[in-house]
């Protein structure tokens, strides 16, 4: 058992911090700037919540964060009150929040003059993932801290792998949504395009979801696609917000990626339509309207 804080409870915090107390077996405080929400969560999993990101922090092994943007993380991180100043020498930072691979190679920084060792370990699953323990984390980082972190990230995931040095999660993540963009708008337009033919779109599905077509998106989403619901899931702010940093690496980087850049335009779109926070998948709105 670790000492652990873990720093965001959003719909995706909660549920990890979660598992590292129930399934991890970890003593866990929490940080939320809402402080209703760490109450709520001490509550309901017999852990503990602190009135700063510093004082959670204080003497554990492992601080989580997972938090909105890069302004959020350094703002709860090396801001004032934030985890590294109070966090103890050869302590661990993991960071779960998607942001850029520059902050990520800031905070590596920042922490290793503090004498904390980092992690950037943004995650991919969903709502769903997070609440059922089944995440995916990209890390980036020393391999000898991986080392030492994955056995307390395995309580909320189901695949964990170390991509490189600092920023490499941040940039594996950025590859994940890139392909998530494409392939979404492609489903959507397949799914529209059936609809617009007078096909049986469930019978389609089932036919090609088993051969080169099937992916996690056809198989999960299809269903409340076709009867135009997105009230739940992956919010389409969200994916602007990641796809807004891809497209900023990619300028630095010399990456093309004209269907990225269109697909976000699109979801820009979606929420001129008023559809800021549904699932990812409401491209096919767009189609319709």
């Amino acid at each position: 058992m670790a000492k652990v804080a873990f720093i965001g409870l959003g719909v995706m915090g909660f549920p990890m911090a979660g598992h590292l107390k129930t399934k991890g077996g970890h003593d866990v405080t929490v940080y939320n700037r809402t402080a209703e929400k760490a109450v709520a969560w001490a509550e309901k999993f017999s852990g503990k919540s602190a009135p700063t990101p510093a004082e959670a922090a204080a003497g554990a092994d492992f601080v989580f964060v997972c938090v909105g943007n890069d302004e959020d993380l350094r703002s709860v991180t090396s801001g004032e009150n934030g985890v590294l100043h109070g966090m103890r020498p050869g302590s661990v930072l993991i960071d779960n929040t998607t942001a850029s691979a520059e902050v990520a190679r800031e905070l590596y920084v920042a922490a290793k003059e503090k004498g904390v060792d980092f992690i950037d370990a943004p995650v991919s699953g969903g709502q769903a993932g997070a609440e059922n323990g089944i995440l995916t984390v990209m890390c980036g980082g020393d391999e000898a801290v991986f080392d030492r972190a994955r056995p307390v990230i395995d309580a909320y995931a189901r695949m964990v792998g170390l991509m490189g040095p600092a920023g490499s999660g941040q940039l594996t993540k950025m590859v994940n949504q890139i392909c998530i963009a494409g392939l979404v708008q492609g489903l959507a337009e397949g799914l529209h395009f059936g609809k617009r033919a007078g096909l049986d779109i469930e019978k389609v599905v089932e036919v090609i979801s088993k051969g080169a077509a099937g992916s996690w998106q056809m198989e999960n989403r299809h269903k409340t696609m076709n009867a135009g619901k997105y009230d739940f899931g992956f919010a389409v702010d969200w994916m602007r917000k990641d796809l807004g940093i891809v497209l900023t690496e990619a300028r630095r980087n010399g990456a093309k990626l004209p269907v990225t850049a269109v697909v976000d335009q699109f979801y820009g779109d979606v929420q001129a339509m008023g559809g800021n926070r549904w699932d990812t998948s409401s491209l096919l709105a767009r189609l319709e309207k």
